[in-house]
């Protein structure tokens, strides 16, 4: 039997999987400005006029130009590759630093200086350096590729999206399980399964369209099992066109106490803009990992630059968007509806009509694509290291329901006690830094699994380093850096001590040959 290839008609601006691939990354960056004001407003009680008029605009001209000039990096490649089917890579506000910087930067900042003005200039100067510092380490992405085998970067990023990007939006498919099954029942028969419906219409705005229609029903005859939808509070339109802002030079003054909190986001960022390259690769796109970081770190610039409080990150959803059909075009879309959006002020509308339940089964596909490559595209022998590399990761999300669960009671880690206490501590320790901690026992496993004990042996030393100035390990709540022995703990040094025992029996263990390969590993993508 003969396979016959796709033919290759060249570069297309849009393509037919540009709607299903456009649909769930505009919703996902939409729920991430929304998401902000929502807590600047909300919690700290930020004026309104400050976020909705300054920051989420600066924000969205971040997304805007990145996905620009992913789309246009996508586009030039095709075209002087005659390919026709890349896939553009997606950016969008990163959702850890999100949390991060307004619960540890921002929000505190004006707690503590009382002025929301400057406390928003402190935050934009953060996202300034930020920014620069993405510049900076574009310089390493080829070197982190060259050196930090595949299951040490795919590994992390499987275990993100299978724990965090779809397990948590399954809790909001069952808090509306009628609408939220519908939904993922859609998405799991077109996008998973790739069957056709009818006409062409796209899978996943079938979906949410199924889902609304279905909430907004029952609803109606009160059968709604919660109030899961939105989030928008029924904002009107505003137009609040971005301005640049210099306001960063005088914020400058105030950023060293959150310089430690904001470092480990930023190069955590960059560590995962070099997975995602890798990710892409194996999907069949091969981009430069430098290019992505500058890109990334000139979008995360301009989010400061017109006074934005949150960075960005390319995304690491390409593979489920490839598997989509999307091209070019939904990167464009996304950046001209976000940027628009923005300035028009309707993000927060469409967020507040959607229910929840029929969106989250879109991030639920993402989650499976990406976290099933992780596997797919490493060799089989290296299985265990991408397994190994979920465990930080479950700890984060085991972290987060923690908090979500002491915060809905009105307590904290200074109301724990004895055994309870304890198991915080170490779930926070486990969690802090995890997508370094995860890339780094990978790679470290890969390595041991090679033979290559020396390998080995330098990431286990790093691993030890990074404990103990908190890259990684953090004893501290907001998971900041602290110089050695200033932790308050001896934590950092046991775990740190544990490493580096690590590190020197693997230095002068005898070197051996490697193992054989195993029957049906593959190191080459199906």
């Amino acid at each position: 039997m003969s396979v016959t290839a796709t033919p290759r008609t060249g570069p297309r601006l849009f393509r037919p999987g540009d709607a299903n691939a456009f649909f769930g990354l505009m919703l996902d960056n939409m729920t991430q400005l929304v998401l902000m004001a929502a807590i600047l407003v909300g919690v700290f009680q930020f004026p309104s006029d400050l976020v909705l008029q300054r920051m989420i605009p600066g924000a969205a001209m971040g997304v805007l130009l990145g996905n620009l000039l992913f789309t246009r990096m996508a586009w030039r490649m095709d075209t002087a590759e005659g390919r026709g089917d890349r896939t553009a890579m997606p950016l969008g506000i990163d959702t850890p630093s999100l949390f991060a910087f307004t619960f540890g930067i921002t929000g505190p900042a004006y707690l503590v200086l009382g002025d929301a003005h400057v406390a928003w200039k402190v935050s934009v100067a953060i996202i300034v350096l930020c920014g620069l510092a993405k510049l900076l380490g574009a310089m390493a992405g080829p070197f982190i590729h060259r050196h930090v085998p595949r299951a040490g970067l795919l590994g992390p990023i499987a275990g993100v999206a299978l724990l965090l990007i779809g397990f948590l939006p399954s809790l909001h498919i069952f808090a509306e399980p009628l609408v939220g099954l519908v939904s993922l029942g859609i998405v799991l028969f077109t996008l998973v399964g790739r069957v056709r419906l009818p006409g062409g219409f796209p899978g996943a705005f079938a979906a949410v369209l199924a889902g609304t229609t279905l909430f907004y029903v029952l609803k109606g005859l009160g059968l709604t099992v919660g109030a899961a939808h939105g989030g928008g509070g029924g904002h009107a339109l505003l137009f609040a066109p971005p301005l640049p802002t210099f306001g960063f030079l005088e914020g400058l003054a105030y950023v060293g106490p959150y310089l430690p909190i904001a470092i480990p986001f930023a190069l955590t960022v960059l560590v995962s803009a070099v997975d995602v390259t890798e990710s892409a690769a194996a999907a069949g796109d091969h981009y430069s990992s430098r290019a992505i970081i500058t890109v990334d770190g000139l979008s995360t610039l301009a989010v400061g630059l017109f006074g934005g409080v949150v960075q960005t990150t390319p995304y690491i959803g390409h593979p489920a968007y490839k598997k989509m059909g999307a091209g070019v075009g939904f990167t464009l879309a996304t950046a001209l509806f976000i940027g628009f959006g923005g300035v028009f002020g309707y993000l927060a509308i469409f967020v507040d009509l959607l229910p929840v339940a029929a969106v989250a089964p879109i991030l639920v596909f993402i989650g499976l694509e990406i976290a099933s490559q992780g596997f797919r595209v490493t060799p089989r022998r290296h299985y265990d290291a991408v397994a190994l590399a979920f465990i930080p990761i479950v700890a984060d999300l085991v972290l987060i329901q923690m908090k979500q669960t002491l915060a809905g009671v009105g307590k904290g880690m200074a109301d724990l006690s004895g055994q309870l206490l304890g198991t915080y501590q170490t779930v926070l320790v486990l969690a802090n830094g995890f997508i370094l901690t995860a890339m780094i026992w990978a790679s470290l496993l890969t390595a041991i699994i090679d033979r290559r004990f020396r390998e080995g042996a330098v990431f286990a030393a790093l691993a030890a380093v990074f404990t103990v100035i908190g890259l990684i390990h953090s004893p501290f709540e907001d998971g900041r850096l602290f110089l050695p022995g200033q932790a308050g703990s001896n934590l950092p040094w046991a775990i740190a001590a544990g490493y580096a025992l690590i590190a020197v029996a693997l230095a002068v263990y005898p070197s051996q040959p490697p193992a054989p390969e195993q029957e049906g590993a593959s190191h080459e993508a199906p």
